[in-house]
This record gives structure tokens, C-alpha cells and sequence, in this order.
């Protein structure tokens, strides 16, 4: 959705901006195009080959510069920035490179080894955290972040064959899952929402999602964007209410009058999914979510 977020950031060609999702700098080169001579652009990454790329724009580009971590570090980058924020971009979610390269472990389409971490070099991998959960742990967490309904059934699973062999590889949690659910409809995979959910617990998405929105409001000058692209429901639902609490909408309880909301935030538009052309052009398109707010003097 690159006209999109190009329609509404940059506001201000001289303004500082972030981009909290680099990538491969899609993104980031595009706002580059609209900023000028004074325009600064910070690109937020923990994936070490994203980190690598963002070194080559930031030496390539005098304006931009990367910083290896987690999105939620956003109130560092604007400290160390010492000046006004005035946008900042999410794209949630994996990226394509990562989908795309098998020793990654995020598709159960390619073998790989059993990983998911965003950062592979820190943290717990998918097959290291599976081979100790506890059954309920398990369940719970296919529940809460892949809404999968046999949960339950699945982890029960996956605690018998840990007994016999550890799960290693993609395509074998793949199979156990499949060997549970069976084939499921036709175009998705019965393993969709567990590896969904698995790769959202190893990198602990929507706590840092939660921690850099909140973060957001409070870094963004007045008249500073936030601009959120999502890909699944538990994503765009926190994105959701957020925005509509910011902007002093949050349902008041019966027979319990409260005072008035402070309008932090005033929503740009509704909702915006990609066009038919996108989606045709990249499937994956398909589910995405855009929203964007502005922030406003309380």
C-alpha cells in the first residue's frame, strides 16, 4: 500500500519521520523521494539482513539512518533524534524476504529449520520453546494469537511426538498439524493460524505492538501521523481501539457518567485495504489494513 502511505506521510518535507518496519527499505527510499535537504528518516529493524541493507541506504543517503531493535524503541530513536517527531510508519507482520528464505522457519510451504525469531540471533526459537511448553501453554497461545479453534487438540499432539523426537523443522509441524486437522479448505493450509500464533509468542508482536502505539502518541508533534499497515485481526483489533480511544471515543459505561475524554488523536478516513490491482499484483496484499491518525492538541 505504498501510494497510500505516501498520500499521507510525509506531511512536511523537512520533518523527522520513522519508519518502525525497514524491511528492505521499500518504504524508507520511497519517503526519501519526498523529503528534502533537511528531512531526516530513522529505519528501525531487528533482523539482521534488514539491519545490513539499512547500513547501505544510510551510506548511500546522508539523510536516513538505521537502528537495530525492536519497534518499541521508538522514545529512544526520537531522545537520540533531539528533535520533533512528525510520523511514523508500522508495517506489520513478516516481511517477503523473511517468508521467502526457507532457513527462516516462518512458511511450513518450504522445509526449514523450526525458528521464526525475527532476530535469529537472540531470543528462543519456535522449536526450542515447543520442546519445552507445557501443554496448556501451547494450547493457549494457538488459541489467543491464531484463534485456532482444536488448540487444545493440536498441543496435545505436538507434547506426544516431543516425547518420541523433538519437532525440528517446518514441514514436520507442519504434517502433525495437518495429521490433526486434516486437509482443511482448499487454498489455506491447516497449519496457517498455528504457525501465526507460534511466531507471534517467539517474537512477543503484540506486546511490542501495544508498547510503541502508546509510545507513538506521546513522541508525535502535534500534527505528527501515525500510520499503521496490519495483516490479521488481533493486529488491526489493537490498532482499532487505540485510535478510537486516543480520539475520545472509547463507549462509556451505563449508569456510570464519566468526565470527557481528552481528544489525543483524530482518525484520517476510515479503514483503506489494498486495491484489486495490488492484491493481483501481490497476493499477499490480500489481508492488509491500513489506518492513520493524526495527533492533535488536547
Amino acid at each position: 500500500m505504498l501510494e497510500e502511505v505516501l498520500e499521507l506521510l510525509p506531511t512536511r518535507t523537512d520533518g523527522f519521520y520513522v519508519d518502525g518496519t525497514f524491511g528492505r527499505g521499500g518504504h524508507s527510499r520511497a519517503l526519501l523521494a519526498r523529503l528534502d535537504a533537511q528531512g531526516r528518516l530513522v529505519g528501525i529493524d531487528r533482523d539482521p539482513l534488514a539491519i545490513a541493507a539499512g547500513h547501505d541506504l544510510a551510506q548511500a543517503d546522508s539523510r536516513f539512518r538505521i537502528h537495530a531493535g525492536r519497534f518499541d524503541c521508538l522514545e529512544q530513536v526520537v531522545a537520540e533524534a533531539g528533535r520533533p517527531l512528525d510520523g511514523v510508519l508500522l508495517d506489520l507482520g513478516v516481511s517477503s524476504p523473511q517468508l521467502d528464505d526457507p532457513a527462516r522457519g516462518f512458511s511450513f510451504m518450504r522445509e526449514g529449520p523450526l525458528d521464526m525469531r525475527m532476530d535469529p540471533t537472540s531470543g528462543e526459537s519456535a522449536a526450542q520453546w515447543l520442546a519445552r511448553a507445557e501443554e496448556e501453554d501451547i494450547a493457549n497461545v494457538l488459541y489467543r494469537y491464531g484463534e485456532e479453534r482444536r488448540s487444545r487438540a493440536i498441543a496435545r499432539r505436538i507434547c506426544a511426538q516431543r516425547r518420541e523426537r523433538p519437532l525440528t523443522t517446518t514441514t514436520e509441524l507442519a504434517a502433525l498439524i495437518e495429521s490433526v486437522l486434516g486437509r482443511g479448505v482448499p487454498g489455506k493450509h491447516p497449519a496457517t493460524r498455528s504457525f501465526q500464533a507460534i511466531r507471534i509468542h517467539v517474537n512477543q508482536e503484540l506486546a511490542a505492538l501495544e508498547a510503541v502505539l502508546d509510545q507513538a502518541l506521546q513522541c508525535l508533534a502535534p500534527g505528527g501521523r501515525l500510520v499503521v499497515i496490519s495483516f490479521h485481526s488481533l493486529e488491526d483489533r489493537l490498532v482499532k481501539l487505540f485510535m478510537r480511544d486516543a480520539s475520545g471515543r472509547r463507549p462509556q459505561p451505563r449508569g456510570l457518567p464519566l468526565p470527557p475524554q481528552p481528544v489525543l488523536m483524530k482518525p484520517l478516513g476510515k479503514a483503506r485495504q489494498a486495491g484489486d490491482a495490488e492484491v493481483a499484483a501481490n497476493a499477499r496484499a490480500r489481508s492488509a489494513v491500513l489506518r492513520a491518525a493524526e495527533k492533535v492538541v488536547a
